[in-house]
């Protein structure tokens, strides 16, 4: 490989960075900011609760300064329709509330980067420090580009890699929130802050090199148990579903033909699945629930994860429903998250201004 080309790392390297990053979150919460967000393609389903909503909400209690950015330019690189794009960022917001996370009372922002201009104009000058190969290479790119089943790729999906890199840097953020299969972007939105270092820096950090917190929580399924849980294939639990849309999608549930209930992911992938939702909830090892269970069989199993996820989400649900009778105070916190982020990615935009002899 070249030296012009990003290294993309490796990741036993990444997790032992990450180790080590998670021990100091705690002691030193002051010493970071958190980027992380999502694009607003529709509301959030329990993958995304379990996955990824309850560790910012961790971290936001930690006293980490969390920046939570709906990717609303990225829903047109790989989607035909942009009609309901702004009633999706809405609905976004109305779940990212009722799991928790407090732009009022908290650190924390949340906007769509659509409305901060100063950081989309640093896509600018970070294209100038990618090569065509390095996104030729990406493997995330190639992922997305297969995925969206497009014939026709636009320069968008190209340079979603870039775009992610100015999300993630306007702030200086220095963690991100990922799980393995995001790390190529991660990647390179850190050789676009050494570059941007080395080439204008003037040896001073400009943007630091943000640092991959991974996730802990393991792949969701959906309720089919053969892919990711995801509301496009339609085997999502949304978390504003009532009780009794959860109980008919869980009696639904794809599972198999042996009665006696235990986990074991690579034989029984179904079951295994649904434990591991009733692990989160319980707080307890799939395996000792699996035990529990027994020769209950996917009645039993069914008719506990009903039961215990409908407790779990009944107050997450209760805030949803208040928040959605309010939602000018949904707007309110749009509008703070992206002044807060406008504040914050102007002064950016000036340093870099400054670094790059472009002052006025």
């Amino acid at each position: 490989m070249s030296k012009q080309e990003a290294d993309y790392g490796t990741f036993e390297a990444t997790v032992a960075r990450s180790q080590k990053l998670e021990a100091d979150l705690a002691v030193n919460p002051e010493k970071y900011r958190v980027l992380t967000g999502d694009r607003p393609t529709g509301r959030l389903h329990i993958g995304h609760l379990f996955g990824s909503l309850q560790n910012r909400v961790r971290l936001q209690q930690l006293g980490v300064p969390s920046f939570i950015v709906i990717a609303d330019y990225q829903v047109l690189t790989d989607r035909d329709t942009f009609e309901n794009i702004s009633e999706n960022v809405r609905q976004l917001t109305l779940d990212y509330l009722a799991v928790g996370l407090d732009p009022i009372n908290e650190n924390t922002a949340i906007f769509p980067h659509s409305h901060v201009p100063e950081l989309n104009q640093l896509v600018l000058p970070f294209l100038t420090l990618v090569t065509n190969a390095e996104l030729d290479r990406n493997p995330t790119v190639k992922e997305e580009i297969a995925a969206s089943g497009l014939k026709r790729i636009n320069a968008g999906m190209y340079n979603y890699p870039v775009h992610q890199a100015a999300d993630i840097l306007f702030c200086k953020g220095n963690v991100v929130p990922v799980g393995k299969d995001q790390l190529p972007h991660l990647e390179l939105t850190r050789t676009i802050a050494r570059r941007f270092n080395d080439r204008f820096g003037n040896k001073e950090m400009i943007f630091p090199e943000p640092q991959a917190l991974l996730s802990t929580s393991p792949v969701i399924l959906g309720l089919d148990g053969s892919q990711k849980m995801s509301k496009s294939r339609n085997n999502a639990i949304m978390l504003s579903a009532t009780e009794d849309e959860t109980a008919k999608l869980i009696k639904r549930a794809k599972t198999d033909s042996e009665r006696n209930i235990f986990f074991d992911e690579a034989s029984r992938p179904e079951v295994a699945n649904l434990l591991l939702l009733l692990s989160f909830i319980e707080e307890t090892s799939p395996e000792k629930i699996g035990e529990e269970i027994g020769d209950g069989g996917s009645g039993k199993l069914k008719s506990r994860l009903t039961e215990g996820l409908n407790e779990y989400l009944r107050p997450i649900r209760e805030r949803r429903t208040d928040l959605e009778s309010n939602m000018d105070h949904v707007t309110d916190v749009l509008k703070s998250g992206v002044d807060s982020a406008r504040s914050v990615a102007q002064d950016t935009l000036d340093e870099v201004r400054k670094v790059m002899n472009m002052e006025l």
